[in-house]
């Protein structure tokens, strides 16, 4: 891997999407092939995240994600250079769709928050069936209609053997069925560009780049996407139309300490 800013020189050191969704497999599953493993646990969990979405609480089953029917352990406290695994995006979507549900069920029923291990399902699956029937288990409503306006994806540039590198954001704007659109926000000038079309072309949408802050050190590309999320979520709830003023976040600070802060007050007694 090359030295550049904001992606580590020792690819296997990353906490990625994909090495976090392998490696916690349990051994139970082995043989089940790697997209089935993913599948059968979908339903399940789904049911059970949006139980949880009103609860206004973060201590699920141990080692189970909200919503992605992969086993991860719950969220560290996050050190100051230290780099953010799915559990960490995990619990804090979890906390944004809590907030939304509460400050605007309208636009919480109408939004999706897209686990790491679901966007990297949707991603990576070859099989049509797999990803039809993992994205309706996602964009269903409880009467069985499409009722996702708006999704968030987490992307990771990992394969299915993992070692991913870098995060960044796909938001996809589902309004009109036939013009399907996704905005990539890439803290490192457009280093998941081509994971990101990869992403939107399985969801049908056309991809276009959008302005966002870059990073300036190897640790923030997942805290860019946890901030560069809430940020589109207010504007969206301000407003009920999305223009390039609103999706322009090219002066987006990203805080770390704010996401600590988060994480430390719901963290598991």
């Amino acid at each position: 891997m090359a030295d550049v800013e904001g992606v580590p020189k020792h690819v296997g050191e990353t906490s990625s999407s994909t090495s976090a969704s392998t490696s916690a497999i349990p051994k139970s599953a082995k043989g089940c092939g790697l997209w089935w493993c993913f599948k059968s646990a979908f339903d399940k969990s789904l049911r059970r995240s949006r139980r949880e979405n009103s609860s206004g609480r973060l201590d699920q089953p141990v080692g189970q994600a909200s919503g992605s029917g992969i086993p991860l352990q719950p969220p560290r406290l996050l050190g100051d250079t230290e780099w953010l695994g799915d559990e960490h995006i995990t619990a804090d979507y979890t906390l944004l769709e809590q907030e939304l549900q509460s400050d605007n069920p309208d636009l919480a029923a109408r939004t999706r928050f897209l686990r790491p291990a679901q966007a990297h399902l949707l991603r990576l699956t070859e099989d049509d069936h797999i990803r039809q029937d993992a994205l309706w288990g996602i964009i269903k409503d409880e009467n069985e209609n499409d009722a996702a306006n708006f999704l968030f994806l987490p992307v990771n540039d990992g394969g299915a053997s993992g070692q991913g590198t870098h995060w960044s954001l796909l938001l996809v704007d589902r309004r009109d069925p036939e013009a399907v659109v996704a905005y990539h926000y890439d803290s490192l000038r457009g280093y998941n560009s081509a994971k990101a079309e990869q992403l939107a072309a399985r969801l049908g949408a056309s991809l276009q780049p959008a302005q966002m802050a870059q990073q300036r050190n190897r640790h923030d590309c997942g805290v860019f996407v946890l901030d560069a999320t809430r940020t589109l979520v207010v504007r969206m709830a301000q407003t009920q139309r999305i223009d390039d003023e609103l999706l322009d976040l090219d002066n987006l600070v990203a805080g770390r300490q704010a996401l600590r802060d988060r994480l430390s007050a719901h963290a598991p007694l």
